[in-house]
């Protein structure tokens, strides 16, 4: 049981909230809800049942006991029950148990209740349209090379150039496999694009009649065709190696993405060497104003050459590292194809502005690396544009690759830099098995921490980083996106040491609907911004993002079990007491 007001005590290495920094407004939230991290540490949580599907019991341990089971076992129990019972009676029975635990509800409208139910305790909602095509193995193979290849290369009149990294390999067609609990898509047509479009549009509207300060998580392989994805992530890593190739050959070698300069002299000697430019070109590339008073180049400045303002196409050129010679970094795409990428950029605008009209803030998603520098740098350019007095549009930062820290540095220097709101998601990633068994299969730099622990260790540094900013930037805001009770624990300290009150609503926490309630909860009812990832969507069609969610790894079904002994353990309070019903502070 949490810790009542006369209980409260502060756990060891935080201050009393009566220091300076911290008012009684904070200190009596803190109060009323117990100690958090105490309770987080120790209690099973009053409202673990608070969302049970099963009004029988609180928090049904029954949806936490199947998943432990092996995990071939639920994928075929949830395919042979839907034969053997019929739909209708499976989908009650799918009602009561996963889909009810895991998953909102059907559509806009059924969801309500939980949000309402869910916003009573202080628990917010980012909405998540759970709904992916039931695709066979080799139909998600087909349409991912279709989909992820030009036109010339499939009628064998072009060749790929494309680092290996960031061209698509059937073994890996299917980005199914190896991923733990994110949703899939593959690409049809652009007319299915279009209605994805349409829904998403749908899921805002829902999200701001629902509440003030919701979120919507969108992908953006639903939104268009992946294949300019991979060309424009193959673009903007090679174009991001040749600047630290240029660095090294000046002697900067291990530095950190942000402390490697360039003088704009030696930039003009290396570029004018290899016949990419003339001298005077690269000034007009870097007129003074923007290299301000150090009159050097770094890392922010190079990337911003590729943008929609500037007219550098003949310029995108790099040296091939085993023949040193010069090739274009943009290959000729066809007029449907450039249709196409236009077409994205245009779904995710209409987006933005509806998001911007109702209130609602989109969260970007992150994908797999040979999609993600894309991914990210579109959504630095609808941040530009969105998040001018409060970031209504969030990145996802991923911490279990190698380079987050580096990434991270570098998007919050851009937005200082350029004057938009910061707003990100940190993660640790759901990727991990994929990723690693792609890059042994094809050749290339596993992207991915060598260790749980090295894991761990960038995650808090990315995220003391972003706290950080936030003591000095009141409009900057992040997403703690974790099931960690160490990281959060970590959160609340560092918040409590560097002054920034819950009520600013500059740190929000994020766990999986069904999951680790333990943390959600309390954090809500001690006026903690926190929020649910609500998948929703009917019962047949989310089947194969509840299939996934057995093939979570070993750590996770740990914390499973943890959260079921919790949920005895509250089940026996309350029957040993007599309160059955526990209702919002």
């Amino acid at each position: 049981m949490l810790p009542t007001k006369t209980e409260f005590k502060y756990p060891s290495g935080l201050r009393n909230p009566d220091s300076s920094c911290v008012g009684a407004d904070w200190q009596g939230r803190q109060t009323q809800g117990g100690d958090v991290l105490l309770s987080i540490a120790l209690s099973p949580p009053l409202p673990a049942a608070s969302r049970c599907p099963c009004p029988s019991c609180p928090g049904s341990p029954l949806c936490w006991s199947s998943p432990s089971s092996p995990c071939h076992l639920l994928t075929l129990l949830l395919y042979v029950a839907r034969k053997l019972l019929g739909e209708r009676l499976f989908n009650k029975l799918m009602k009561m148990t996963f889909y009810g635990h895991f998953v909102a509800g059907e559509d806009q409208e059924s969801i309500q209740p939980l949000i309402r139910h869910n916003k009573a305790f202080g628990v917010g909602t980012i909405l998540d349209y759970g709904v992916e095509e039931d695709l066979g193995s080799e139909e998600a193979e087909h349409r991912e090379m279709e989909s992820c290849t030009s036109a010339a290369e499939r009628d064998g009149s072009g060749t790929n150039k494309q680092e290996k990294q960031y061209q698509a390999h059937r073994a890996f067609g299917d980005r199914r496999h190896g991923v733990i609990s994110a949703c899939t898509y593959f690409y049809a047509n652009e007319a299915k694009c279009d209605s994805h479009m349409e829904t998403l549009l749908s899921c805002i509207e829902a999200s701001g009649a629902a509440s003030d300060d919701g979120f919507l998580a969108i992908k953006l392989t639903l939104l268009g065709r992946p294949q300019f994805l991979l060309q424009f992530s193959d673009v903007l890593t090679k174009w991001r190696c040749f600047f630290h190739q240029m660095a090294v050959e000046h002697g900067q070698v291990g530095l950190a993405a942000m402390d490697t300069k360039l003088e704009v002299a030696v930039l003009q000697e290396s570029i004018t060497k290899m016949d990419i430019a003339s001298r005077a070109e690269i000034e007009d590339w870097f007129p003074a104003e923007t290299l301000g008073v150090s009159g050097t180049v770094d890392l922010l400045d190079w990337n911003s050459l590729i943008n929609s303002r500037t007219k550098l196409s003949k310029h995108l050129v790099v040296p091939n590292a085993q023949t040193g010679q010069l090739e274009p970094l943009l290959s000729q795409f066809t007029e449907e194809e450039e249709l196409q990428m236009t077409r994205m950029l245009q779904r995710m605008d209409v987006l933005a502005k509806k998001a911007t009209e109702v209130g609602v803030r989109l969260m970007v998603d992150a994908e797999q690396t040979y999609f993600q520098p894309a991914i990210s740098r579109l959504t630095q350019e609808m941040q530009r544009r969105f998040n001018v007095e409060r970031p209504l549009i969030f990145s996802t930062h991923q911490c279990y690759l190698k380079d987050a820290y580096d990434n991270v540095t570098l998007d919050v220097e851009l937005a200082r830099r350029e004057g938009w709101c910061f707003g990100s998601k940190l993660v640790r990633g759901a990727y991990m098995a994929q990723e690693r068994a792609r890059a042994a299969e094809i050749g290339y730099e596993d992207p991915i921490n060598p260790t749980y622990e090295a894991t761990n260790a960038m995650y808090h540094r990315c995220l003391d980083h972003v706290l950080e900013e936030l003591k000095h930037n009141t409009k900057a805001k992040v997403m703690v996106a974790t099931h960690n009770e160490d990281s959060v624990r970590f959160t609340l300290r560092r918040m409590e040491e560097l002054c920034l009150h819950p009520a600013g609503h500059q740190v929000y926490f994020g766990q999986l609907l069904g999951m680790c309630d333990q943390i959600s909860f309390p954090l809500g009812q001690a006026g903690y911004p926190v929020y649910k990832y609500m998948p929703y969507g009917p019962v047949m069609d989310v089947l194969p993002y509840l299939s996934r969610r057995a093939l979570e790894n070993s750590s996770l079904m740990k914390g499973a079990r943890r959260e079921r002994q919790l949920l005895w353990l509250e089940l026996f309070r309350r029957l040993r007491t007599g309160s059955f019903f526990h209702r919002p502070a």
